[in-house]
């Protein structure tokens, strides 16, 4: 092996070393049961945060123009208790909030394709907290979708 090789399937991590020793990891949502591509597929990275951008904007304006009045310091605090209500609600109800709406995407229950309201409540509180969503599996869920057993994919 070359030094060049070595140093390069160091950078590319271990998934893409594992890949090239002939390890199949499948496409995401191939554990799920989920197609590759098209609606009911997993929501990809890109959209999922998009998604979220859309959804803390319009909690931002809500926040500032209803409930603090211009005040700036306490517009963050009152905005993340704005998503989290909403989230908790438009999940639980229609299983999606105006974000993703938006772009296309939607919360099903893992093993029943609707969300329950108490999942719903799990998932925002989590997904409030920033750190289990940032903890990915190989179906890019995140650790606030395992725990609440749940998956995002596209409508």
């Amino acid at each position: 092996m070359d030094k060049r090789e070595a140093v390069g399937s160091w950078l590319s991590g271990p998934r893409a070393a594992a890949e090239s020793a002939g390890v199949d990891f499948g496409y995401r949502g191939e554990q799920l049961g989920l197609p590759e591509e098209g609606p009911g597929s997993v929501a990809r990275p890109g959209r999922r945060m998009g998604a979220l951008a859309v959804d803390w904007g319009l909690c931002l304006l809500i926040a500032y123009g209803l409930i603090t009045d211009g005040y700036r310091q306490a517009t963050g605090n009152w905005a993340l208790l704005v998503f989290f209500v909403m989230g908790a609600l438009t999940v639980g109800t229609l299983g999606f909030t105006p974000g993703k709406r938006l772009l296309g995407l939607r919360v099903v229950g893992q093993d029943t394709g609707r969300v329950h309201p108490a999942r719903a409540l799990l998932r925002t509180a989590l997904l409030c907290l920033a750190v289990p969503a940032l903890i990915w599996d190989r179906d890019g869920r995140g650790l606030h979708d395992r725990l609440a057993r749940t998956v995002e994919v596209r409508i």
